[in-house]
């Protein structure tokens, strides 16, 4: 079995071997996979983020050495940008927020053997500190971003797919479908008890959850449904504003981020930890 990087701005998964199968996901720039087999011009493989398994064009990832994703692992950083050109000696290449910049030095990056600069914000993955602002102002970012179903760039994204993207730079891996991503975070029984950065999941007709969005200030949800959005949410579900009536029924509500208390009781105890070591050394 081989890794391979995605070295363009975003490509296609899809679910069989031609270009009508259905897009079950996207590979940004910096994502790697496992490839499994090849056949004609694609190969099948399995996403190294969220075991999302589907097929891609064979030139359209590179295969990396074993040294290559070892440092790729070890020294990455995601893009903040909702777009931003990076250059390279003689092509530019635009880099989607949520992307993955390989062993970036904080002026430029390297991958598969070419090295551009990037002047655009990032964020280490050993620099973030989940929180709910931090959640929201990158959520922000998304808004009026239209639906694309399996998308999961700013140029097209779908409900689940804005959610993974956004805990990614949370440093949290989500998978890719919503009905999975339930079943990580803590259970919140009651809506009067969820609090702004709460996911909240609701369900299609069948019972089967189809749906999800992030909860943010004053009763409110930022989802994508037909675009990037926020409305109004309650324990019935969604109330789009436009069309005002329920247009999505609540199943759960999981919490993965911290309080902004327990952030500061955790950070207060690395400090008392710290001093208490050092104490040792006098």
């Amino acid at each position: 079995m081989t890794i391979s990087v995605c070295n363009l701005s975003m490509i296609p998964i899809r679910s069989g071997r031609n270009d009508k199968s259905e897009m079950v996901s996207q590979l940004l720039f910096g994502e790697m996979v496992e490839c499994w087999e090849k056949k004609g011009n694609w190969t099948k493989v399995r996403c190294t983020l969220d075991n999302q398994i589907g097929w891609v064009y064979s030139n359209q990832i590179t295969q990396l050495t074993e040294q290559e994703v070892a440092d790729y692992q070890k020294e990455s950083s995601y893009s903040l940008e909702v777009a931003q050109a990076a250059a390279a000696a003689n092509h530019f290449l635009p880099i989607p927020m949520g992307a993955t910049l390989p062993k970036f030095d904080g002026l430029k990056f390297e991958i598969a053997g070419t090295t551009y600069s990037f002047p655009g914000q990032v964020i280490a993955p050993q620099q973030i500190t989940p929180s709910t602002e931090l959640l929201l102002k990158l959520a922000k970012r998304y808004l009026y971003a239209p639906y694309l179903k399996g998308g999961r760039s700013p140029f097209g994204i779908d409900s689940t797919g804005l959610v993974q993207v956004l805990f990614k730079l949370m440093g949290i891996a989500l998978p890719r479908d919503a009905y999975l991503q339930a079943r990580k975070g803590e259970l919140i029984d009651f809506f009067e008890q969820a609090r702004v950065g709460d996911i909240v999941f609701f369900e299609d007709g069948n019972g089967h959850i189809d749906h999800v969005g992030i909860i943010c200030e004053d009763g409110k949800i930022l989802h994508c449904s037909g675009q990037v959005r926020v409305d109004k949410v309650d324990h019935f579900g969604i109330h789009h504003t436009q069309l005002e009536k329920y247009t999505h029924k609540l199943r759960v509500i999981k919490r993965l981020l911290p309080s902004e208390l327990e952030l500061e009781n955790a950070k207060h105890k690395e400090e008392v930890k710290a001093k208490s070591q050092l104490e040792l050394f006098k």
